[in-house]
């Protein structure tokens, strides 16, 4: 994010092939896991058998940008939103509470105990957070996008202008008719800096009466 333009008061993010690359309620086999050694979060596909085989499990993670652009939206004071429509809500809300982001690090440069390393480096529950921290409002149910936007009006009280939501699901624009800028995000690809960014350019275009006169002197 440049330093000094204005963001918006909230930013929202959907789950599924936005910030991770799967569909919970379909591709992911509960219990979910954690890894005490490692913190790695694992389904239990090998449970399961499929064509008379068993299946290797699937490791629940972010697309690589994104723990970045949480902690950078936290620090910045931004209000943070998950809307996902899943009919699986309890399972969903489960991988963000033991999804675990890097403190102030990229992912690469994580202590290698997060990684199964030596024992004379910080563990990883020191040096992680719990992703789920980062999100201040949850909107996960099955039901109209809108739905959820009209719930963050009335709990948060900001204008609705002052919203951006990337989803990858073109029904899901619907969400403009009540002034939400609306950022679709392709097939396969889930948030990454580029396209934040994308975003955030979007945003401030549309409402340029809100960008801070020092912008203009960056």
């Amino acid at each position: 994010m440049s330093a000094g333009s204005r963001l918006p008061k909230l930013i929202a993010f959907d789950l599924d092939y936005t910030l991770w690359d799967f569909w919970v309620d379909f591709h992911i086999t509960p219990p979910i896991r954690q890894d005490p050694a490692t913190g790695t979060v694992y389904d239990s596909s090998t449970d399961d058998i499929y064509y008379g085989r068993r299946t290797s499990p699937n490791t629940i993670e972010f697309y690589r940008d994104v723990p970045g652009i949480l902690r950078n939206l936290r620090n910045a004071g931004v209000t943070v939103a998950a809307c996902s429509r899943t009919p699986v809500p309890k399972l969903a809300m489960e991988a963000l509470r033991l999804i675990r982001i890097p403190n102030g690090m990229d992912t690469d440069t994580l202590p290698s105990t997060a990684r199964g390393g030596s024992s004379d480096t910080p563990s990883w529950k020191s040096t992680t957070t719990p992703a789920i921290k980062f999100f201040d409002q949850l909107e996960i149910y099955p039901t109209d996008k809108k739905v959820h936007f009209e719930a963050l009006h009335k709990k948060t009280g900001l204008p609705y202008s002052e919203m951006l939501f990337f989803d990858d699901e073109r029904r899901n624009r619907n969400v403009e008719k009540l002034g939400v800028t609306f950022i679709l995000v392709p097939e396969g690809r889930g948030v990454d800096n580029k396209l934040f960014e994308k975003g955030l350019d979007e945003w401030r275009k549309r409402h340029p009466e809100l960008i801070s006169p020092n912008t203009a002197e960056n």
